[in-house]
């Protein structure tokens, strides 16, 4: 169930706003409204914070060795200041990869140049003898004339490098005379090869080193977790502080400056902050919220619809306030839709295994076991259910099967009947075409139909549940649009006839008067009823799903927009044949495996090929897994939050509570 909130307003002395905000802290129950504070100190705490986070994602790739002891409290001050000291070092490593890649270009530059010492041209320089390094292409460098004196220092094909002797300092950009513009001048390294050379290594050591000292720095990752998460309380609170509204009010001629903070508070929740109001002389108001409040919401349900949280939390998704809880129903059926479309009863086995395997580590470590693990549990029987049904168990045929595995299954959906010859001829016997003459449909077929037939079936429910709801809804508020709904769902058990008709088989199904045709009381064919229902749910839907308190208006609303009202009607449509999705999914699924297996099958018999069959088995049906999983969070979550939801009349709008708490 949705928790009921109360709005309630504290108005309290300016001077005290510091002193209040850490005794509602206490309190642990209002969820404040948002508010913007600013500050210098929200400013340093938001800075100080980042670079917590910053260095805990960083040092979070590190991979320490098990058994590592890892260090778990450290003050504020004490994680701040582990923080900046790794920024500083991955600072300097970030430097020094500049400043190494720049000095190896250097060296590269001047390899072929042999050693290079700067001082020892500036010694020349003092004796009056000035060298300029260049570099020209070999041939141009034959060709110079005798007014350029030069000294080769060496050459190869292409270039040739030599010193131009002069007896002058050269200014910048000044060539001697007559020097081809092919001659292009070697800047003079800032220190010699050699020195260059041993800066590179000292850098590269390091480099070492900070690595080292970086990746000693991993254990501190549970200490400045926790430092993260005190100044993430910091934050709130000055934020709280700052950004509540103060004003100044006159009172016997003096000025009395007032600050004041909405929230809310669960309804059960009301005394215990009315208590702690009067304790601490603060004014308090509160009321029921109104329609334009974003109130959270706060869910309560025992622990076994509580299993669906997980699920819910992964994806983020919140009713609103003023929407339905649905978690118990969201739990029934996402439990339904897992084990269909996992499908095999020998994944659900090992699903089953993993999360037993999970509680019992837990507790011999004397932990509670997690909520994650008992869903699992769940998830991994219903899955081991639907496979025993079906007699579906690792993708094995069922002749590869135990006689007491087939023996349970259902003969409708089994994979055990689709070559019964009995079944056969029953299906044969029963099904004409309108001619009256005898339908050849094989047991595969007919397994098939049944199991869209069970598919269409759940959307039956689940969608008439939705509908339901909201009858009941609108009954409570005495509102007539309990007959919108109704004829809604009218639409809805008409369309699922239709559904069958159209898609299963129009045969076994037909739309007209066959002399197959069902008949309710003997008399009424089912077709026409359906079709019947689905013009009448149309005629009520038309003239109340509007509806606010006038017939008229409502039926204006449903004029304006007729497109989206007859698309509506196609949608009922689209939204049944949409749980099909679960018998495909599963029968792709089922055909992984099976191709597994026969890829496998071969090589069992032989021991040399035996480590590469159970290597493909593995692998094959591993992955097969992961693409069932991922099958559930697209489709069997998609029926639940779409497909419901929309016929629920859900958006998906809310936020969770979260109570200003230590």
């Amino acid at each position: 169930m949705i928790v009921p909130m109360k709005k309630v307003s504290f108005v309290i002395l300016e001077k005290d706003r510091k002193n209040a905000l850490k005794t509602l802290r206490k309190t642990g129950v209002v969820h404040v409204e948002e508010v913007k504070g600013e500050s210098e100190e929200l400013t340093a705490f938001k800075q100080n914070n980042s670079k917590i986070e910053l260095v805990i994602s960083l040092l979070s790739e590190i991979k320490l060795k098990k058994g590592t002891k890892l260090v778990k409290e450290l003050s504020k001050e004490e994680a701040l200041k582990l923080s900046e000291k790794t920024l500083d070092l991955i600072e300097e490593k970030k430097n020094l990869y500049s400043q190494i890649t720049s000095d190896k270009i250097e060296l590269a530059r001047l390899s072929k140049w042999g050693k290079i010492n700067p001082q020892d041209f500036d010694y020349l320089a003092e004796k009056g003898v000035y060298l300029s390094m260049y570099e020209i292409p070999t041939e141009k460098y034959n060709s110079l004339g005798d007014e350029i004196h030069t000294m080769l220092v060496n050459k190869d094909k292409n270039q040739s490098r030599f010193f131009v002797i002069s007896d002058h300092k050269l200014e910048q950009n000044e060539r001697p005379q007559g020097l081809p513009p092919e001659a292009y001048q070697i800047v003079m390294p800032r220190v010699s090869s050699a020195e260059l050379a041993e800066i590179v290594k000292k850098s590269s050591d390091r480099l070492t080193a900070i690595d080292e000292e970086i990746n000693s720095l991993a254990v501190y990752i549970p200490a400045l977790k926790k430092a993260s998460a005190m100044f993430d309380k910091d934050i709130e609170m000055e934020n709280l502080f700052s950004g509540m509204g103060v004003e100044e009010e006159s009172e016997n001629g003096s000025q009395i400056r007032l600050a004041w903070l909405t929230g809310f508070v669960p309804a059960d929740d009301l005394e215990t902050v009315k208590k702690t109001a009067r304790e601490n002389n603060w004014a308090i108001a509160f009321d029921d919220p109104s329609e334009e409040d974003n109130v959270p919401t706060k869910l309560k349900n025992n622990k076994v619809v509580s299993l669906i949280y997980p699920v819910t939390d992964f994806l983020g998704t919140v009713p609103g306030y003023n929407e339905y809880d649905i978690s118990n129903w969201f739990l029934l059926f996402f439990t339904i839709f897992f084990g269909m479309i996992f499908g095999d009863g020998g994944y659900g086995a090992l699903l089953f295994a993993g999360a037993v395997g999970g509680m019992l580590l837990s507790l011999k470590k004397k932990k509670a076991p997690g909520p994650m693990m008992y869903l699992l549990a769940l998830l991994g029987f219903a899955t081991m259910v639907w496979g025993a049904l079906t007699c579906t168990w690792f993708g094995l045929t069922p002749e590869q099967l135990p006689e007491w595995i087939k023996m349970i299954s259902v003969p409708a959906i089994s994979n055990v009947y689709s070559n019964s010859e009995a079944l056969k001829s029953v299906v044969r016997m029963r099904l004409t075409d309108g001619a009256g003459n005898v339908v050849k449909l094989t047991n595969e077929a007919w397994v098939k139909e049944n199991l869209q037939i069970f598919c269409f079936s759940l959307a039956l429910v689940q969608l008439s549940i939705a509908h339901l709801k909201g009858i009941a809804k609108n009954l409570k508020l005495k509102s007539l649009k309990f007959l919108g709904e109704l004829g809604s769902m009218l639409q809805l058990w008409g369309m699922f006839y239709v559904v069958l008709s159209m898609v299963v088989d129009g045969v076994r199904f037909p739309l007209g008067i066959t002399p197959e045709s069902y008949y309710l009381f003997d008399t009424l064919p089912v077709s026409q009823v359906c079709l019947g229902a689905i013009g009448f749910g149309f005629f009520l839907s038309f003239i109340f799903a509007n509806y606010e308190g006038s017939i008229g208006k409502s039926i204006l609303e449903s004029c304006k927009g007729i497109v989206s009202v007859l698309l509506g009607v196609v949608n009922v449509f689209s939204d049944i044949v949409s749980y099909i999705r679960l018998w495909a999914v599963a029968l792709a699924g089922g055909a992984i495996s099976a191709t597994v297996n026969e890829m496998a099958g071969p090589m069992l018999g032989h021991l040399a090929l035996f480590i590469c069959a159970i290597l493909i088995l593995t692998v094959g049906h591993g992955l097969n897994m992961i693409l069932n999983v991922l099958s559930v969070i697209v489709h069997g979550v998609r029926l639940n939050t779409l497909e419901f939801s929309t016929h629920l009349g859900m958006s998906w709008t809310g936020f969770k509570y979260k109570p200003f708490q230590e």
